[in-house]
């Protein structure tokens, strides 16, 4: 595929580096030496941001992490259709509920699920969602929203750096394809057609990659959004008929380290079915599957403690830790303000940005039409939050943002080129920060829980398929 044309993007900065972008295709960045210790030579960039980090959490809108945040988008009441089944006679507006963290029923987030919840654009059907794996309508389940004392954590974080207000998921699907957007900036696998939904295995020993049972096989979408279920190849890339690149190619062509974090596959349903890079054959079958594709989870802590954290790194938590909903336990606030104040409180600090991200919208309501595009996109918004010295603090941006918007930053932060793919229009982050500002001094996360916390207890893993 043909790069897109980058645009300048850099200001000069007077600090720490010099930031400078030649403009057009031909322009080179000029690299500068790494700016603190442990930093390794493979992370150099021009700007002051040496690594960059996502942390993936999973399943919620963004209005049901923020319909009350002063000044946010979001919204306490919400349209229904009528339902006989859910007692709604006719069309009305209903007040969103304040519900705990920890929800207990799964919703359907299906592509099918987000057009009938969409309704072509006025959002008045999500009581006829219906719950994961059920055949009765979820009813008015789907209208809530997180008391914002149940995630506190999200919302300091929120009001001390930057609430991405309006980043919505690359299509009306699940955590499968949001995975791979998050490292491939798109899911087109055959001429005309992208994947969308879960690959058909199911059970506690799924995988959704090459290690899936030989007769699993994916869904696909065409252009007109028209979805062939289990139509679709098995989840392992040497199977896709469409050139399939990843930001890993980018990464390793120049040089930059980079590592996923995720929960060991072996016995965790999140490492069994969200780890991207097992449906990325030359990554699963190659040496960067014992190098780079980092387990357990937490040994993300070990490589900031270490001076080892590379320059780009994705973390997935357990199940616990996700916000996944339909589980007893949700410790994903804890968790990432876990992961954010371990690189606050290091000397990583002054050189990372951070950006917070859920991978599918859960089945839950929101109150903005996403924008229209082929493939099934773009889905419902989902929480985004970007952590740096250098994020503008206390803004809420009211930018459209993609998943692939956070790696055409990373493409853009060190000059790798362009996937061509959902990175071709997408708009990166880089205007949620500014390099000119004055640094940020960290100042720790409020949280119930630690590192030590999550370097210590284990709880046992879900009884079930993840999604």
């Amino acid at each position: 595929m043909g790069y897109a044309k980058p645009s300048p993007l850099w200001k000069k900065r007077v600090g720490l580096l010099l930031c400078a972008l030649l403009a057009g295709c031909g322009g080179a960045l000029l690299h500068a030496s790494p700016a603190s210790p442990g930093l390794a030579s493979a992370s150099r960039t021009s700007s002051p941001i040496a690594h960059v980090v996502v942390i993936v959490q999973e399943n919620r809108t963004f209005n049901n992490f923020f319909a009350t945040f002063p000044g946010a988008d979001g919204t306490t009441t919400a349209q229904a259709e009528p339902d006989t089944a859910c007692h709604i006679d006719k069309e009305q507006t209903i007040r969103l509920r304040a519900r705990p963290l920890v929800a207990l029923h799964d919703l359907d987030h299906y592509y099918e699920a987000y057009r009938t919840g969409r309704d072509g654009g006025k959002m008045d059907g999500f009581d006829k969602i219906p719950y994961h794996r059920a055949h009765r309508n979820a009813c008015f389940t789907p209208y809530q929203y997180v008391d914002p004392s149940q995630i506190k954590p999200y919302w300091y974080i929120a009001k001390h750096y930057v609430l991405a207000e309006h980043m919505f998921t690359t299509q009306g699907s699940g955590g499968f394809t949001g995975h791979q957007d998050l490292i491939a900036a798109g899911t087109v696998v055959i001429p005309t057609e992208a994947l969308v939904d879960l690959p058909t295995c199911s059970g506690f020993k799924c995988y959704w990659g090459c290690d899936a049972p030989t007769d699993t096989r994916t869904s696909l979408i065409v252009k007109n959004d028209v979805v062939r279920d289990a139509k679709g190849p098995f989840p392992c890339s040497n199977d896709f008929a469409s050139k399939y690149p990843t930001i890993r190619d980018l990464l390793d062509a120049k040089g930059i380290s980079w590592k996923y974090y995720a929960p060991g596959a072996c016995c965790n349903v999140n490492g069994r079915l969200l780890n991207g890079f097992d449906a990325i054959y030359p990554v699963r079958y190659g040496p960067e599957w014992k190098t780079n594709i980092s387990s357990p989870e937490t040994n993300v802590f070990k490589d900031i403690s270490a001076g080892k954290l590379p320059a780009v790194s994705w973390v997935v938590p357990t199940p616990q830790n996700s916000d996944h909903p339909g589980g007893a336990i949700d410790h994903g606030p804890a968790w990432v303000a876990s992961v954010v104040n371990a690189i606050g409180e290091s000397s990583y600090w002054k050189s990372t940005a951070i950006v917070i991200v859920w991978d599918d919208w859960g089945g839950f309501y929101d109150n903005v039409d996403p924008p229209q595009r082929p493939y099934g996109g773009f889905g419902f918004r989902v929480p985004a939050m970007i952590v740096s010295p250098y994020a503008k603090a206390g803004y809420i941006s009211p930018t459209n943002y993609q998943f692939a918007g956070i790696l055409k930053y990373i493409e853009e932060n060190w000059d790798l080129g362009y996937l061509g793919r959902g990175d071709r229009n997408a708009t990166s982050i880089i205007d949620s920060l500014d390099y000119s500002q004055t640094p940020i001094t960290f100042t720790p996360i409020p949280s119930n829980y630690d590192k030590s916390y999550f370097l210590n207890h284990k709880e046992p893993d879900l009884p079930d398929e993840s999604d």
